[in-house]
């Protein structure tokens, strides 16, 4: 490790306060920064630690929405009775987010700043039409996740919560990495008030709506009207995990299968 300073405010003002340049950088629960810090592949010269900041943390429903506050760790997500009952498609997608230790340690709202590409929440926040709320705004799900780990945050800019609206029903499939965990294609579907979501995460650069598959599944809701969408390739990822060609039927099967499970 190297040199650098290290702020832990007590409120979200104080925290703000601190974020003078693109050099200081916000620490949640540390599961990305903290390796990224060990490798030198980020070196920023001061750290402001957001864990003693109780406003950014806890789970309560306004009515037909859910509001997960940005420093809820993702074992407290995946242990909420309100989620269960609400959301258990949310549930079930936390669950499946890296190990215990992982999900004891890590938070919702530094998941989403980081916005990985194969990370699980994006799948959520896509296919459910969460709200991001931040200490200035709030950001529609649907125009959060702009490319590579880039989001519509601006400098300065800290989230405070996500609220994701109730469904009528959900349902979330992922294929796994089997050494990280990590999505190579995770895939939510949902039936709401305005029509049928399906978020996709691990498959491009950032998480994107299937409209293609929305539209099929607006005119038969089957496993069979997924599966036989055709996915565009391109912008697709296409590495050593898997192939672009993959990647795109993988979203239509896993469509499938979450419609499936959604009876």
């Amino acid at each position: 490790m190297y040199a650098f300073e290290y702020h832990r405010p007590a409120s979200l003002d104080e925290a703000a306060a601190l974020l003078t340049s693109d050099e200081i950088k916000l620490l949640a629960g540390g599961q990305t920064l903290i390796p990224t810090l060990k490798q030198r592949l980020a070196m920023p010269e001061a750290l402001v630690d957001l864990g003693r900041i109780e406003a950014l943390k806890g789970i309560r429903r306004e009515g037909q929405a859910i509001f997960i506050g940005a420093g809820t760790t993702h074992a407290e997500v995946v242990a909420s009775d309100v989620i269960k009952q609400a959301i258990p498609a949310l549930t079930y997608l936390v669950s499946r987010v890296g190990d215990a230790q992982v999900r004891n340690r890590g938070t919702i709202g530094g998941s989403i700043a980081n916005a990985d590409p194969a990370a699980d929440y994006p799948a959520a926040v896509v296919g459910l039409g969460a709200t991001i709320h931040t200490n200035r705004r709030t950001i529609a799900g649907d125009d959060y996740f702009q490319d590579l780990f880039t989001t519509a945050l601006e400098e300065g800019e800290i989230i405070t919560a996500i609220s994701f609206p109730i469904p009528q029903a959900a349902a979330y499939e992922k294929c796994a990495n089997p050494a990280s965990g990590y999505a190579v294609v995770g895939v939510m579907v949902a039936r709401t008030g305005d029509g049928v979501r399906v978020g996709v995460t691990g498959a491009g650069p950032c998480a994107f709506r299937a409209t293609a598959i929305e539209q099929a599944l607006a005119g038969s809701f089957t496993p069979d009207a997924a599966k036989a969408v055709t996915m565009p390739v391109d912008r697709l990822n296409d590495d050593m995990h898997a192939s672009a060609d993959y990647r795109a039927a993988l979203i239509s099967v896993l469509a499938a299968r979450a419609v499936a499970a959604m009876g």
